[in-house]
């Protein structure tokens, strides 16, 4: 019943980012052709910012029909990590649009560039409106995966940008103040910069195979040494092969008993791993005596 639920919320998710990504490349090109008749970088820049959401919505879609395919004897583990390598794609590339961002804003501050305002407010509104529907589309899916959080703060922060433009213009217009341009750039370039950094340090922890945040090595090894029968845990990996599915592979050291018996203790370890400690994977080597160099992590050989 779960993976079923998944992969309908999957079916729903992959219908949204393909309305959302056709409303973006609408949005784009009403705001190239808008930013030329008015002269108005804003609009231009808007659009650029516009179409990377679209090529961003692109990657989206397609890691997650990637993550769907089956595992295979060449891909054992599947594609569930595409989802992670479009998130750092994603929310790289949303960096990189916030430089771009600051650039211009301070090429204003130096150089203020007439433009029309009434124009520049009417295709800002527009794409507001675009890029509203495209965020509430999306945010459900935010809440549980990297990838559609990536997405959906690239919709997120045109949204915003669209507000800024739109502002900017309908200050231009009344009071040809070309300077409040610039300034919303900044403030919204500096809320853009963080929230895609948190995400790129997220999806590259996972790619290093990091441990889990949640996840308490002492306290893991606690709980699984208060279990009757085992004497210590060591050599223990954790990893995320992608987001919500960890791993764990480790050493236990058990009494003195039959083999059935260590059989119900392994049982007992892996369902408690996954019940507290949200271990989807678990492969444990049961041992009798203890491994030369025992510790909860094995360090590496220098020699």
């Amino acid at each position: 019943m779960g993976h079923s639920h998944t992969q309908t919320a999957e079916g729903v998710t992959g219908t949204r980012l393909f309305i959302t990504m056709m409303l973006n490349f609408v949005i784009t090109a009403a705001e190239i052709i808008g930013g030329l008749l008015s002269g108005s970088l804003a609009l231009l820049s808007d659009a650029i910012h516009n179409f990377s959401d679209g090529i961003s919505i692109v990657i989206s879609y397609t890691a997650i029909r990637l993550r769907r395919r089956p595992n295979s004897l060449r891909h054992t583990f599947g594609f569930k990590r595409a989802e992670v390598f479009a998130a750092v794609i994603n929310s790289s590339a949303l960096i990189v649009i916030t430089i771009f961002l600051f650039i211009e804003a301070i090429k204003r501050f130096i150089t203020p560039v007439p433009i029309h305002g009434q124009m520049m407010f009417i295709v800002a509104a527009i794409g507001l409106v675009a890029n509203v529907i495209g965020t509430l589309l999306l945010r459900h899916g935010a809440k549980s995966s990297m990838n559609i959080k990536a997405t959906y703060l690239h919709l997120l922060t045109d949204a915003i940008s669209s507000v800024g433009v739109i502002l900017g213009g309908l200050a231009i217009y009344l009071w040809n103040v070309y300077w409040l341009d610039p300034v919303i750039t900044i403030l919204i370039g500096l809320y853009i910069f963080k929230e895609a950094y948190e995400i790129v340090k997220e999806t590259v922890h996972v790619l290093m195979e990091g441990a889990p945040h949640d996840t308490s090595l002492p306290e893991m090894k606690e709980a699984i040494e208060a279990i009757p029968g085992v004497c210590d845990i060591h050599h223990v990996h954790i990893w995320s092969v992608g987001e919500h599915d960890n791993h764990l592979e480790a050493h236990i050291k058990v009494e003195d008993i039959s083999v059935s018996a260590a059989d119900v203790i392994r049982a007992h370890v892996e369902q408690m791993l996954h019940d507290k400690f949200n271990i989807s994977h678990v492969t444990l080597q049961v041992e009798h005596a203890s491994c030369s160099d025992v510790g909860l992590i094995k360090q590496q050989s220098h020699a």
